[in-house]
């Protein structure tokens, strides 16, 4: 079955507060949209992720998004539910269209892949599929301000996102709908499609206001850990007239020998990486047996490594490089370097550093024989569970 995602954002959200619409607001470095982009994306049953945003946020957007692969974000309209149709007609424009459609609200950044496979899993051909969770508080209508009578709880469900469904039925409701409707399960409702109720999740809550705001600050610091990685790479000159370092070509009269552009820079920091979030080394993702990766650019290794770190819900939060060599010097590079691997990772350029040193015409580095390279990554991931102190 091709699932697809609608993530709907062309809300103004202004009583969230901050000067932004919420979906653009930061949460821990990301914003709140690319945080549960991220979430979709690292679905591998995912086969598209369509965004509706507002016309007015297309800058906003872009810097949102800057490196993911997405089709073109479609506006939305002056209703939620024109904006979940203007979603629906643009993944029936694709080559070939979903058999099944997730939607959801961009402000709940906090779905989890066990809520996302809950709701995939109960779509049928015929049905869809809502999360919630069965209301446990006491409901009382107030009438001018004083309680009067108690409201029956039986039976009543808080209501969350995504909501599921077949694809093709969902498209010809949102054609009857009255435009009126709250959610997508009222309308698929309404059209005589059943749509089934499976438990959602207490942490996917929906962010509308600055107080749920600073509770998702405070979730994330308490759900984070920080750990570090290191790495280290040599190689050694050979014929050439160039060589790469840090993701920067500097000429040279000698070149670096590699399977790949031999960059001991990005290596080592790809390295760093991987360690860091328990991913192994470079060698079991790009095996220097595997043809295809010779020659190969290194920065393809590095952005990889980022995108795991990312995958599994965390941020680089800096990186160290400290290149070892005689020649050629790196002083002159060093800022082309900070930039460069700033933009492989994603991150701010403050948040790289890059030195150079030499071993005194001492070992293998000082008799200009190799370069080496040492790095050192810290990044910020999700606690996993059972490890708390």
């Amino acid at each position: 079955m091709r699932i697809a995602a609608v993530i709907v954002a062309a809300g103004r959200g202004h009583r969230a507060g901050g000067g932004l619409p919420k979906q653009y607001r930061t949460l821990a470095g990301r914003t709140v949209l690319r945080r549960t982009l991220d979430a979709f994306l690292a679905q591998p049953a995912m086969s598209a992720v369509q965004v509706v945003i507002h016309p007015d946020d297309t800058a906003l957007y872009d810097e949102a998004v800057a490196g993911l692969d997405l089709p073109a974000a479609v506006h939305g309209g002056a209703t939620r539910m024109e904006s979940v149709a203007a979603g629906l007609d643009a993944l029936a424009r694709m080559d070939r269209g979903p058999d099944a459609v997730l939607i959801h609200d961009a402000a709940r950044p906090f779905v989890s892949p066990a809520l996302i496979d809950r709701v995939t899993q109960a779509i049928r051909p015929d049905r869809g599929a809502m999360p919630g969770l069965a209301v446990t508080d006491t409901l009382r209508r107030i009438e001018g301000g004083a309680c009067a009578a108690t409201v029956p709880r039986e039976g009543l469900w808080r209501a969350q996102t995504p909501q599921g469904f077949p694809f093709a039925p969902l498209r010809a409701a949102f054609r009857l709908a009255r435009g009126s409707e709250t959610d997508d399960v009222e309308v698929a409702v309404a059209a005589g499609l059943t749509v089934v109720a499976v438990e959602g999740d207490e942490a996917n809550v929906k962010l509308t206001t600055e107080a749920d705001f600073e509770a998702a600050g405070r979730r994330l610091a308490r759900d984070m850990e920080t750990r570090v990685g290191t790495g280290f790479d040599v190689h050694a000159f050979g014929p050439g007239d160039h060589v790469w370092m840090c993701g920067v070509r500097i000429p040279h009269d000698r070149g670096l020998a590699g399977h790949s552009d031999a960059d001991a820079g990005l290596h080592a920091l790809t390295d760093a990486l991987l360690g860091a979030i328990g991913a192994g080394d470079i060698g079991q993702h790009f095996p220097p047996t595997d043809p295809q990766w010779k020659g190969a650019s290194s920065d393809r290794f590095l952005a990889h490594a980022a995108g795991l770190v990312k995958a599994r819900g965390g941020r680089i939060v800096h990186v160290d490089v400290t290149l070892v060599c005689e020649r050629p010097k790196i002083g002159p590079h060093r800022e082309a370097m900070c930039t460069r691997i700033a933009e492989i990772l994603e991150i701010a350029p403050d948040r790289v550093s890059v030195k150079a040193t030499t071993t005194e015409k001492l070992g293998f580095t000082g008799r200009g024989e190799g370069a080496a390279a040492q790095a050192i990554a810290s990044v910020e991931v999700p606690r996993v569970e059972g490890s708390r102190a």
